[in-house]
């Protein structure tokens, strides 16, 4: 292969010139230089046929290679026949001329294609419109007017002919023409259509290549104008287009995704369907989806649940503030358990031993003995349990309460009771309706159901609607409704706790009889709650303490705790706690402590159990179990 560099603006020309006279100025890839001796002489060498010549741009030069497809003839053998040397030379000289016009003439042609498309390129006056935004002018080189941006699902049809500016992901590229393509922009979950037509002095067919070009899930920043089409769009949430003015990538992705968007937003019901259809289609598991989390919090689903768990986070800090409470901050490193039991982390803190603790609730109630009389906390909370359940974790975030009560554990009850009624109450407003949607679009449920005051029972009547089942006359169907857990071949222990299946049973046995997925069960027997919790006056087997159930299963614990030191310490002692390890806990109550009780609850699986969620991992943004740590 021989190959030559021109300056590009003179490349065609200077190089039809040297076909027929080379000119002066013309150098090979070395850079030597190549005067009028070298006339013609790389194309002499060349075959008659199988010639291709290939254009390639390199910084500020063009280099046209030449190269040949077949092999070059070799050269005569000694053995020729005597005729074949008695061949007319002026025949040959004519025929070599006649193939060397037509060769040249090829060369010239597919020189030109290759030249006028990059030439074409080089002098687009709209390259300004669009392209990749290189590193340099994305460090925070100047500063820019927000309001410039509008956000995706902000996108309506009062935006009418106005020019926008959004920024998002290119969720899917569908190049039409060479005219046209469209592009479907995505931010926190609403997307919007963009279309991209080519335009005099405003877009280029070059403009539309790129876009073309872009790979699924880049980064890009749009400007155009607001339409609104006659038809509804379907492949978007929002029901306006942007015509596309300018487009910049600033970050591409790559072009193969470990999963798709499409695949980890699609519906079980989507997916059995097609298989009916005798179409399959992918199912994204669970491990492929935690693996590859930063994809999956994409979804739709995805975005709903967390901006759903915000709101939740949000609702509960601000009913408590304007309930008196203030907002504290406890360590996480403590030197021994806060719930008894084998369920810790264990660590060397220091050369001494320690633990991750398992609530906030040694030090919210010191911080009550420290006289802020109503406290609450946001934080993690770790459980070492061996427990792979679709509600356990590892590490949850908490939102604990802790509170003085003036005579009765009710009134934490009635604290409860108007917090989460509030909550409900919000997450079913407007605001979170889109999000709702989008998880239920994915993950169908049926709206939580609960009452404006919420029902109370005691433990020995769930046990007792247990035990006994309850008979509930469905009047418009005329048959008897019977569920026992003696149906079920289970065994209900007055004094134990309720096992998973007990309480979904017990859920459905007060929603069939009351009305409500939401309830209290208060009064439950001692031997199962922790050591801090206060004994009932009137039986020891019992305790001031309560659980709260969402659609059959627990959510909260709560009580009122003990407050007189000897008490607190005996019963830590029976609960095989070693007191030495709580004993600045021990001496805060001996300083005085008024009566108190609170709750916690996990955030994650409220959420799970409002929107009705089957596996806790979904609600938590990088969950940690017995067998997951990363990401």
């Amino acid at each position: 292969m021989k190959t030559f560099r021109i300056p590009p603006i003179q490349t065609l020309r200077n190089f039809l010139t040297y076909c027929g006279r080379a000119p002066s100025h013309l150098s090979d890839a070395a850079g030597n230089s190549r005067g009028p001796a070298l006339r013609r002489k790389p194309f002499a060498s060349l075959p008659e046929e199988g010639y291709s010549i290939s254009f390639h741009r390199r910084s500020t030069l063009s280099t046209i290679s030449m190269s040949s497809s077949e092999p070059q003839n070799p050269p005569p053998e000694q053995g020729e026949e005597e005729d074949a040397k008695a061949t007319s030379k002026k025949a040959a000289k004519k025929e070599a001329a006649k193939q060397e016009k037509l060769r040249r003439k090829a060369e010239a042609a597919a020189l030109a294609k290759a030249a006028s498309s990059l030439a074409v390129e080089e002098e687009d006056p709209l390259a300004g419109n669009y392209g990749d935004v290189p590193l340099n002018k994305q460090q925070s080189r100047e500063e820019l007017d927000l309001s410039a941006w509008t956000k995706v699902r902000e996108l309506n049809a009062e935006l009418k002919d106005k020019e926008i500016l959004i920024r998002g992901r290119a969720q899917t590229v569908r190049p039409v023409s060479k005219n046209m393509a469209f592009v479907v922009v995505r931010e926190s979950g609403f997307t919007v259509q963009c279309v991209v037509t080519v335009q005099p002095e405003i877009v280029s067919r070059q403009m539309v290549k790129f876009i073309s070009g872009l790979t699924s899930e880049s980064i890009v920043e749009v400007q155009g104008i607001v339409s609104v089409p006659n038809v509804a769009i379907k492949g978007a949430t929002q029901q306006v287009e942007v015509q596309v003015r300018k487009l910049y990538c600033v970050n591409r992705a790559l072009p193969t995704l470990p999963i798709t968007i499409e695949d980890a937003s699609r519906s079980e019901k989507e997916i059995e369907e097609a298989s009916k259809a005798g179409e399959q289609l992918v199912r994204v598991n669970q491990d492929t989806r935690l693996n590859n989390r930063v994809i999956d919090l994409r979804t739709p689903a995805g975005q709903g649940i967390f901006q759903i768990q915000s709101e939740v986070s949000y609702v509960f800090r601000e009913f408590l503030h304007t309930e008196g409470f203030v907002e504290i901050h406890t360590p996480k490193l403590i030197a021994g358990s806060s719930e008894g039991g084998a369920a810790v982390f264990r660590l060397d803190y220091k050369g001494q031993p320690a633990c991750l603790a398992q609530s906030p609730q040694l030090h919210k109630q010191m911080a009550i003995a420290g006289d802020f009389g109503r406290v609450f906390e946001v934080g993690p909370v770790f459980r070492a349990e061996d427990s792979y359940t679709h509600r356990h974790l590892c590490e949850f975030t908490g939102l604990d309460v802790e509170m003085e009560i003036k005579s009765h554990y009710s009134e934490v009850m009635d604290v409860v009771d108007k917090l989460f009624v509030t909550m409900f109450d919000r997450l079913n407003e407007q605001k979170c309706k889109p999000y709702l949607e989008a998880v239920a679009k994915q993950h169908p449920f049926e709206p939580l159901k609960y009452l404006r005051k919420t029902l109370r029972l005691k433990f020995e009547e769930g046990i007792q609607m247990l035990k006994l089942g309850f008979l509930y006359m469905f009047f418009s169907s005329n048959f008897v409704y019977v569920n026992t857990l003696q149906d079920a071949g289970e065994v209900v222990d007055p004094y134990g706790d309720l096992n998973t299946e007990a309480e979904r049973k017990l859920g459905n046995l007060v929603l069939k009889k009351y009305g409500t997925e939401f309830y209290i069960l208060y009064r439950y027997p001692l031997a199962v709650r922790p050591f801090y919790t206060m004994p009932c006056h009137d039986d020891t087997k019992y305790s001031n303490s309560f659980d709260v159930f969402i659609r059959g299963e627990e959510i909260i614990s709560g009580a009122q705790r003990v407050h007189v030191p000897d008490l607190l310490e005996e019963r830590a002692k029976a609960c095989g706690i070693d007191v030495s390890t709580i004993s600045t806990y021990i001496d805060a109550f001996r300083y005085g402590m008024p009566l108190h009780g609170g709750f916690g609850v996990g955030l994650e699986r409220v959420v799970m159990l409002f929107c009705g969620l089957k596996n806790i991992r979904m609600t938590s943004m990088f969950p940690r179990d017995p067998r997951r740590i990363a990401p």
